[in-house]
């Protein structure tokens, strides 16, 4: 889906939500387009409902203009990732301890936007690096550093922002080295495992949680040099909203205790391999918790 598809169904997941909510005593969950996204929103709001509070889903908004939503009181609250508030809302600079990630985001949301982040969990969605199993194994890599070493050797399956972002190519060859790569292209996101299957490239840039990690054909390398941030999740509140319903803390902490990474990991391969509805795959973990 592209940017203007997400904002457009972002727009439309918000209409009729004033200020505040949609309404006195009702919370506004939100969350942004992806698999992971939506069945972290689905388990908060289910949570809510369980403590006995009313719940509005405000679903599928973009990434783009999320924070915004939750800033001027479209939605109430939503999960975030603290790697995310960290550079893509604060604009600082990277950091890599997780503890200092999330008390540095939960100080300026605070001063800066009146905004609340509750518990982060132990579950991250970090960066990392994907290669295809076979490359591994024929070239004895298993960490980045080993990657490095063997880059012009190999195939880079680019998605363009990796190469901009400054938590993304830059930050890793600030830390390893230039990547010398024998083949350097740009796929879409969506492709880039069918491309490493079909033996078009070897190396991809990925997120930890994705749900075909689960499949043998793809190794995820070891960040050695620990380059990028933590990307825990956490529930981000209003101020105004937490004061109003207490509750809620309690009621998220419980989702937040249980995740973990490799929890999330399953819960998308649910969705996005066996094609199971995200309302089912949320409902049946949270009834396990």
């Amino acid at each position: 889906i592209g940017t203007s598809a997400l904002a457009l169904m972002g727009a439309t997941g918000l209409s009729g939500c004033g200020k505040g909510g949609s309404s006195a005593g009702t919370v506004t969950v939100g969350s942004k387009a992806f698999t992971e996204g939506v069945i972290l929103s689905e388990l908060y709001a289910l949570a809510l409902e369980d403590a006995g509070l009313k719940v509005d889903r405000a679903f599928e908004i973009s990434g783009s203009l999320i924070h915004t939503a939750l800033v001027e009181g479209d939605i109430d609250l939503y999960p975030e990732y603290t790697g995310t508030g960290l550079i893509s809302v604060l604009k600082m600079e990277p950091q890599t301890d997780p503890e200092e990630v999330y008390a540095l985001v939960k100080e300026e949301y605070r001063k800066q936007f009146d905004l609340v982040w509750l518990e982060k969990s132990q579950a991250a969605d970090g960066q990392g690096l994907v290669i295809r199993t076979a490359a591994a194994k024929k070239l004895g890599i298993k960490t980045i550093s080993d990657l490095q070493a063997h880059a012009g050797e190999l195939r880079f399956a680019s998605q363009g922002q990796f190469d901009e972002r400054p938590d993304g190519l830059p930050a890793l060859e600030a830390a390893y080295g230039a990547f010398d790569w024998a083949e350097h292209e740009v796929y879409d996101e969506g492709l880039k495992y069918e491309v490493l299957k079909n033996d078009q490239a070897d190396v991809t840039p990925a997120y930890t949680t994705e749900a075909q990690l689960t499949d043998d054909a793809f190794t995820l390398l070891e960040d050695d040099r620990r380059v990028w941030p933590p990307y825990n999740v956490a529930p981000v509140v209003r101020t105004e909203v937490l004061e109003a319903q207490p509750a809620i803390e309690e009621a998220l902490a419980r989702v937040n205790a249980a995740l973990t990474t490799a929890k999330l990991t399953e819960l998308n391969a649910r969705v996005d391999i066996d094609h199971e509805e995200y309302e089912d795959v949320a409902r049946d973990f949270f009834e396990t918790i």
